[in-house]
């Protein structure tokens, strides 16, 4: 039987792809403590599911993507509370950063303190012109704490991630895909887009995406070389790299099996 959540909705699509939604529209899609919950519980299914080789992660509604954690469970945190939170989020936003199937995350109306954490976390990110970014915690004496102190960074530089979470400021889509927070700004039908791009992932090898993921993530571990290198090995004995170079020299298309 498939799993069923409060929170999120996951449905599988014919052609390998997940559709995953945030559903609490009527609270703007909040990071309360059961969607994360639901998150961690769900991730652990999508990176296990072999009919799942792409994932597209959204909110429901028209208002936003995520707004933000519920302000109202955080109000209540101490100091001993509120690391034991923030190890929360990050434990489960870096397993959605490490999956080993493409995320791609549509951006729509707000995605603000955990929503823009969260988006962070997907592979690949597509706004619309509407969507909204920022992180604004430290307007309520707090920082980002989900991670998004980190990625912002890596993601934008460390000049600009300053400002933008020193002020609050919040950014546009536009701004955003100038900034590099965003892949793509799709006016039109942004879910045929992601599925157009997962389309192209997905047509290769599956082992050889997941270990790509993870040697990219490796760059900023300081052993992302010798990560590169053993991914690298491990994947020449495998079925797929036969298959692919053997497909490239026949001039016919692979057929990979993941193994």
């Amino acid at each position: 039987m498939p799993a069923t959540y409060e929170t999120i909705e996951l449905r599988k699509e014919d052609n390998g792809i997940a559709v995953l939604t945030i559903n609490r529209p009527e609270k703007l899609n909040a990071l309360n403590n059961s969607v994360l919950n639901e998150l961690e519980s769900v991730f652990d299914t999508i990176a296990n599911d072999k009919e799942i080789r792409g994932l597209i992660l959204e909110g429901a509604g028209e208002k936003a993507f995520v707004a933000g954690a519920d302000i109202s469970e955080l109000a209540d945190l101490n100091e001993e509370s509120g690391r034991a939170a923030s190890e929360k989020g990050q434990r489960i936003f870096l397993k959605i950063e490490n999956c080993p199937k493409p995320v791609v995350a549509i951006v729509h109306g707000y995605a603000l303190g955990g929503g823009a954490e969260l988006a962070m976390t997907a592979h690949l990110r597509i706004a619309t012109p509407k969507a909204v970014f920022g992180l604004p915690e430290v307007s309520l004496g707090l920082i980002p704490g989900y991670g998004g102190t980190q990625r912002l960074t890596k993601l934008v530089g460390k000049a600009k991630a300053m400002e933008l979470i020193l002020t609050a400021d919040k950014v546009s889509a536009e701004k955003a895909l100038t900034l590099g927070l965003v892949n793509h700004v799709v006016a039109e039908d942004p879910g045929s887009e992601a599925r157009k791009i997962l389309g192209r992932i997905i047509k290769n090898g599956p082992l050889a995406v997941s270990r790509a993921i993870k040697a990219i993530n490796a760059a900023e571990t300081g052993d992302g070389y010798s990560t590169e290198a053993s991914l690298f090995g491990s994947l020449c004995n495998t079925d797929d790299f036969r298959e692919g170079t053997a497909a490239f020299l026949d001039k016919r298309s692979p057929e990979f099996t993941g193994k």
